[in-house]
């Protein structure tokens, strides 16, 4: 393809007379728009899952005229094509639906009839009016930010109930289209993505530190204690996370680990009464553990000296 010298509709077309060149080639392609309104032909099979419909695109076309060996129009010359979204960026209907037939990778000639394409009017001078246009479409990548799109049409307080999984996935999506932008060197729309991203990253620490507190409430400490060190991944130096994992520690009774927590929580708030209260509680119960040890063990040899006795009479 890439932008090709000659119209693959005249390239293609046999010699049957009374049909023109289009109406030859769309004998050969499928009906993806139930009205024979958009024909497609696979050239190169993609892979994966099909394009979703809020997704933003990333192809390679030209678009040609019946009678014109050159394209009218393609972007097969600018070196990085930029992230098209369908619904807003792309302007073709027949484009749209042609996009959401196709999967990563995949090559395909599509026929668009005046209704897909430019309508009863064209596009004077360079598109007449009633016409039928043929694209070739190059799928290089696409990325689906249905999820992302849906979370920041959220309140501030719906967000933090967003469910983790899809909060994980905004994030992730955020990323991909961030690292796509600085890619291409558009430095300003990368700096939009990555501070997006910022935003869900801080909803995704809200909503681990809620279910580690909800996991301490339900006194299951091994999860709470599982979610307050997934947010610290996030945020290593969280008060809130550092106390949540001490307070779980304190509850399996792991001492150290419980003192190394609360007091890198400290060592952030120093004046925070309820990480302070805790360090005493687990002082407390660190204390109590020490005197039952020492119990126990006076017992022990308690009667591994009234043993001996026994056994010299």
């Amino acid at each position: 393809m890439g932008g090709g010298v000659q119209n693959p509709g005249v390239l293609q077309g046999d010699n049957a007379p009374g049909q023109s060149q289009y109406e030859r080639l769309s004998q050969r392609m499928l009906d993806i728009s139930g009205d024979r309104g958009v024909l497609k032909n696979v050239i190169r099979e993609g892979a994966g899952e099909l394009v979703t419909p809020d997704a933003s695109v990333l192809v390679k076309y030209s678009g040609y005229l019946e009678h014109m060996d050159k394209p009218f129009d393609s972007n097969y010359f600018r070196k990085t094509p930029r992230l098209m979204k369908l619904g807003d960026d792309i302007t073709l209907w027949g484009m749209e639906l042609g996009l959401l037939s196709m999967r990563r990778g995949e090559l395909a000639r599509f026929l668009f009839k005046p209704t897909y394409a430019y309508g009863t009017l064209g596009c004077p001078p360079l598109i007449p009016a009633n016409t039928t246009v043929l694209f070739e479409i190059e799928l290089l990548d696409f990325l689906d930010s249905a999820e992302s799109d849906k979370f920041y049409a959220l309140s501030a307080e719906q967000q933090d109930e967003f469910p983790l999984q899809k909060v994980l996935k905004v994030a992730a999506t955020e990323r991909e289209f961030g690292n796509h932008l600085f890619h291409q060197n558009h430095f300003y729309d990368a700096k939009v993505r990555y501070k997006r991203r910022h935003l869900v990253e801080a909803a995704k620490l809200l909503v681990l530190l809620n279910l580690s507190l909800t996991y301490l409430k339900l006194e299951r400490p091994t999860m709470a204690l599982c979610y307050g060190e997934q947010a610290l991944t996030i945020d290593l130096k969280n008060a809130k996370a550092l106390f949540r994992c001490g307070q779980a520690c304190l509850l399996m009774s792991e001492y150290q680990k419980a003192r190394d927590f609360l007091v890198r929580a400290q060592k952030e708030q120093p004046f925070n009464h309820d990480i302070n209260n805790e360090l005493k509680k687990l002082a407390s119960c660190y204390q109590d553990y020490m005197d039952k040890e020492k119990e126990m063990c006076h017992r022990m040899f308690a009667a591994c000296d009234s043993g001996s006795v026994v056994g010299d009479n």
